[in-house]
């Protein structure tokens, strides 16, 4: 679900800007065989597209795909508190389940959408269901795996799915979309979504299990929100996700004009990041199982990493340059995040109650906050201040922050000794909740 989600989101990177162009009668132009005025046969069935629009400045088409890029973060971070409450009350498969039936139908749309406003319900509907199929994917995780180090190996599994779904779409849907035509890659996404649905039917049906009715809501999220732990860790992952989501939309359009990069090089530019970033967790998943009290510090280090690739992108001159901070940045993000997202499972373990549906929901409005400024926020500041005060600032930011997750030394420590799994084996059950987590774990 978490590899889907995440290719949907960047699949219409290559495809949206040409297919707008197309769709107002001004013909393809992000495809390097698009022919002038779209009237040609290469790029697929674009010249097939209706005008449904006058040709417009390319100003407003900017505004519009940056409004259409941003409206699913917003609509998902919006939803993140409502979805983080319903999946702590009935528990993560029917949600997930819930999720992936919408996320079917947002990409079944793309696919047959023939007008910006069909687009823009499009990719908000992906923002309604990511806000229950991810929440609920990571809480999922959280939970089945409840001891170290097989959270930390689960959730790193996760990112690494999440990483190979953003840095593989826009290649693979660029490729398809030229060859095949628009309406390809998004089917075989939704044939992609159907098919996880069936399989969640089958391993996990919702409501399968009597246990969940049995076990107490967990703590509301407005609380989490206000717990100075949980905070912090919030903080640090809507910071580290902030150059990536000003490079996306501001990197092609720099690499064009100062150094002439060509089509197949700015198509091609986040794809060998992706080996740095399985990289990154699998070193922090390493050195959680053999230091987990030391989760903080990975997390601090992979923003300092963060902050010192930022500054470096802009000094690049060319396209085998670019690549060594994009890797640095995702090898950081990887890091923060996997040092980062048990941290949230492992405060509510030994703070709240043990239910992960609203904590996770914060985490996710961490990455909406920065994925909904980024396309709308980055493009105005490269154009007042320019792109390397952008870098410069990014990089500052995190720098600064890494320092603030020494707030998490201590609350780090407490892990070996007062862990409610240890408090359950060592003291006895205190309820009826913990007595059924006691027979679960028994059995």
């Amino acid at each position: 679900a978490l590899l889907l989600d995440n290719m949907l989101y960047m699949v219409i990177v290559p495809i949206i800007p040409d297919y707008i162009a197309a769709m107002r009668g001004g013909g393809g132009t992000a495809g390097p065989s698009a022919p002038a005025g779209g009237n040609g046969s290469g790029g697929g069935n674009r010249s097939l597209l209706p005008a449904r629009y006058p040709p417009s400045s390319g100003s407003n088409e900017d505004v519009q795909i940056g409004v259409l890029f941003a409206s699913k973060a917003m609509l998902q971070l919006l939803v993140n508190p409502l979805s983080g409450t319903l999946i702590d009350r009935v528990g993560y498969e029917a949600p997930l389940l819930a999720g992936l039936a919408v996320l079917f139908l947002s990409t079944a749309t793309f696919a047959f959408a023939e007008n910006y406003a069909t687009l823009f319900a499009a990719r908000s509907l992906q923002g309604l269901g990511s806000a229950f199929a991810d929440t609920a994917g990571i809480a999922l995780i959280a939970d089945r795996y409840a001891e170290e180090p097989a959270r930390s190996r689960a959730l790193g599994t996760a990112l690494a799915c999440i990483s190979f779904g953003s840095l593989a779409a826009p290649p693979f849907g660029g490729v398809l979309y030229e060859f095949a035509g628009k309406r390809v890659p998004f089917l075989v996404l939704a044939c992609v979504c159907l098919l996880d649905g069936l399989m969640l039917l089958v391993l996990a049906p919702p409501g399968g299990t009597g246990a969940r009715a049995n076990m107490p809501v967990g703590t509301p999220i407005h609380r989490l929100m206000i717990d100075p732990y949980i905070a912090v860790v919030a903080g640090a992952l809507a910071t580290c996700n902030i150059p990536l989501a000003f490079l996306e939309p501001t990197i092609a359009n720099w690499m064009k004009d100062s150094m002439g990069a060509s089509e197949w090089e700015v198509g091609l530019t986040w794809l060998p990041a992706f080996f740095p970033h399985v990289l990154g967790v699998y070193v922090t998943v390493q050195l959680a199982a053999a230091y987990p009290h030391l989760q903080w510090f990975y997390g601090a280090l992979g923003m300092a990493i963060i902050g010192a690739s930022s500054c470096l992108v802009p000094a690049c001159r060319n396209f085998g340059q670019v690549i060594i901070p994009l890797c640095g940045i995702c090898f950081g993000i990887a890091l923060v995040d996997t040092a980062l997202l048990p941290t949230l499972a492992f405060l509510v373990d030994v703070r709240h109650v043990s239910v992960y549906g609203s904590v996770y929901a914060i985490a996710d409005i961490s990455y909406c906050v920065a994925y909904a400024l980024g396309p709308i926020v980055a493009g105005q500041i490269v154009h007042t201040m320019g792109f390397a005060q952008l870098n410069l600032g990014m990089g500052l930011a995190n720098v600064l922050y890494a320092p603030v997750l020494l707030f998490l030394k201590n609350v780090c420590q407490m892990k070996p000794s007062h862990s409610e799994r240890n408090i359950l084996l060592e003291e006895g059950p205190k309820g009826l909740y913990d007595t059924i987590k006691m027979e679960e774990r028994k059995g």
